[in-house]
């Protein structure tokens, strides 16, 4: 029940945002909702099937400490 109101969602979603994309011939635009909204129905299949997934935490976090450092030493 839940895969598919969630998969009801998305088509909703796509539904509602690719046809103006495609109208006004936004295809770098397209291709970035594309992307974000293929990595947000991975992330949320994921949750709804109980399957281990990384925390996006994380990966935000092993990306900015180094460049904290950096700015830090910078400003010292």
């Amino acid at each position: 029940m839940q895969i598919t109101l969630l998969s009801l969602l998305f088509i909703a979603i796509i539904a509602l945002q690719v046809p103006p994309l495609v109208k006004k011939k936004m295809w770098r635009e397209l291709v970035a909702f594309s992307v974000l909204l293929f990595l947000g129905m991975i992330y949320s299949y994921g949750l709804v099937l109980n399957l281990p997934l990384p925390n996006p935490a994380r990966a935000v976090e092993a990306v900015f400490t180094p460049l904290t450092g950096l700015i830090q030493k910078a400003l010292t």
